[in-house]
């Protein structure tokens, strides 16, 4: 049975995780060009950094009957390419999840209900105090809340987009005259980049 190599964000050590595989997708990165660059130098891949000598009698193998030309090399170009969209994909979700850690979204009451930001399970939930009508429930679909009967709540994953979409909605606005936006505590102010 595959295991699930998905991060969520709601666990806790997501960042380390998410860092741990960034660092393993960076080792692969070096040890691709180094390889190329070996081979491209040399013609064979005998002797190359970060490779076994039955690896590289493979590679070599794989090369002589490659089909394709764009196979002809021990890494292709685009196995390379994914590899670096990959680290890039994965420092933009560090970097989102250790900002949403920071920011620590809060929750609101609104008319005929409240609005909490759990942490634990990385939910915005609305609860409300009775069922919301079906043109209420279509927009909180649209707006991409889905019904947990386990929590009793419209939820979505919490981070900025939740507020917004939450935002959006004039039936969930607080009480309180402020805007949902408003609630939020502020993001941490990073130093200015020097132009």
């Amino acid at each position: 049975m595959p295991t699930n190599n998905v991060i969520s964000a709601s666990d806790p050590q997501a960042v380390e995780k998410l860092t741990e595989k960034k660092q393993k997708c960076e080792q692969l990165q070096e040890t691709m060009k180094g390889v190329n660059a070996h081979w491209r130098k040399t013609g064979t891949c005998m002797g190359a950094p970060g490779l076994t000598d039955a690896q590289a009698a493979k590679m070599d193998a794989k090369i002589v009957n490659a089909r394709h030309p764009w196979d002809r090399q021990p890494f292709s170009d685009y196995d390379v390419k994914n590899n670096y969209a990959e680290i890039r994909r994965l420092e933009k979700r560090i970097a989102e999840i250790s900002r949403n850690q920071e920011i620590g979204f809060s929750g609101w009451e609104f008319e005929g209900g409240r609005a909490e930001a759990n942490t634990d399970l990385n939910r915005l939930q609305l609860l409300f105090d009775q069922r919301p009508d079906s043109e209420k429930h279509s927009a909180l679909r649209h707006a991409g809340f889905v019904y947990s009967h386990t929590n009793g709540a419209y939820q979505r994953q919490l981070n900025e987009g939740a507020i917004y979409a939450a935002g959006r909605l004039s039936f969930v606005k607080p009480s309180d005259g402020r805007t949902v936006r408003e609630h939020q505590p502020k993001p941490p102010v990073k130093d200015a980049v020097a132009r």
